[in-house]
């Protein structure tokens, strides 16, 4: 289909510029009243074709009609073909060659881009990789670190300890364990949203079962937590992956809870612009530092101990994968401080079916 579309712009574009170079010869032979200046600017459209098209074909084809045309219509005898001229068959093979050449420097130079845009695109993977490779390091380490100290604990004075102490330690280990299954299953959906060979499968689905979806799991993690939550009035129907689009949002909420110090207020609201639908994530915490916001999304942000209130670390790796599914979406994600304080994610993704008629 892409390719089709590609050729069908080439066609109109060709024409266009045939067209366009038509009518100019004929002011310029009606004003002027000269030929002279007829050739080049037939041999000037068909370089633009030829630099503007795919491959070598329209140009080739631009170059025959430009001389049938300037031969047809500005070469005497008027409005009558002479193919036996030199001056036509001369034409004809400057022409040729124009494209050819032309077709030739601008096949090469798109070749190149294609393949300084590949190496950009595997260079940022790369750095994606690293940073993430850091970051898990970084945030894996604590968690790892409390589950072998309470179990050694537990061990080693399971006799001396009350069960209320072996309750909160066992306590934390179950906190710290879940805590590492979330980190996973992050890594896990990097992983399949970095595979060339992996696509997401979009299904339409609704948007109250989502948020409904998301704030039942948010509310089993974090019962204290209250959440606000604002959904348009009409029907949404959103063609997307939801288990994704549910850990989105997920370690979005995630985030606010560990990292937005001093946080009273957190706010879920959905609408509808256009065809397109708008998430925002909102708290009213203690914001994120201007430095930081540039660097959310690629994989790693250091930890800084005086703006969070855990001692966990995984806004790195929650928004680099949040960052991956959008984007596998065809979607866009951003955060920004608010203006009254705290900070708010936002994700857009495209509606689908009814919505759209």
């Amino acid at each position: 289909m892409g390719k089709y579309n590609q050729q069908l712009k080439d066609f109109f574009f060709s024409i266009a510029i045939l067209v366009g170079i038509y009518y100019l010869n004929h002011w310029i032979q009606d004003f002027y009243q000269t030929q002279v200046l007829i050739p080049m600017i037939s041999v000037l459209g068909v370089f633009l074709i030829s630099w503007k098209t795919q491959g070598y074909f329209w140009g080739g084809m631009s170059s025959l009609i430009s001389v049938l045309l300037v031969n047809y219509a500005f070469t005497y005898p008027f409005y009558a073909i002479d193919l036996i001229s030199p001056q036509c068959v001369f034409s004809a093979f400057v022409m040729l060659i124009v494209s050819v050449m032309t077709g030739i420097l601008t096949t090469q130079i798109k070749y190149q881009e294609k393949i300084k845009a590949q190496t950009k695109a595997e260079t940022d993977k790369e750095r994606m990789r690293s940073n993430l490779l850091r970051a898990v390091s970084h945030d894996l380490r604590t968690p790892l670190t409390t589950i072998i100290g309470s179990c050694s604990t537990i061990i080693e004075n399971y006799d001396s300890l009350k069960k209320e102490q072996q309750i909160k330690l066992l306590g934390e280990i179950r906190e710290d364990s879940e805590w590492l299954i979330r980190m996973v299953e992050n890594l896990l959906s990097v992983t399949r949203i970095d595979s060339d060979k992996v696509q997401v499968t979009k299904t339409d689905t609704v948007l109250e079962e989502l948020i409904d979806t998301v704030i039942v799991k948010f509310k089993s993690h974090y019962p204290e937590q209250k959440l606000q939550v604002e959904l348009p009035d009409e029907f949404v129907s959103i063609p997307m992956d939801a288990m994704l689009i549910k850990q989105v949002m997920m370690n979005i909420l995630e985030n606010a809870v560990y990292h937005a110090k001093g946080m009273t207020e957190l706010k879920l609201r959905v609408t509808t612009e256009g065809d397109t639908v708008l998430f925002m994530i909102a708290d009213n915490g203690c914001g994120i530092a201007p430095d930081k916001l540039k660097q959310l999304f690629n994989g790693y942000v250091e930890s800084d101990r005086e703006i969070t209130d855990s001692n966990r670390n995984n806004m790195g790796i929650g928004l680099s994968v949040c960052s991956a599914i959008i984007k596998a979406h065809d979607g866009e994600i951003w955060a920004e401080n608010c203006s009254d304080g705290g900070s708010a994610f936002y994700f857009r993704l495209k509606m689908g079916g009814e919505n759209e008629q």
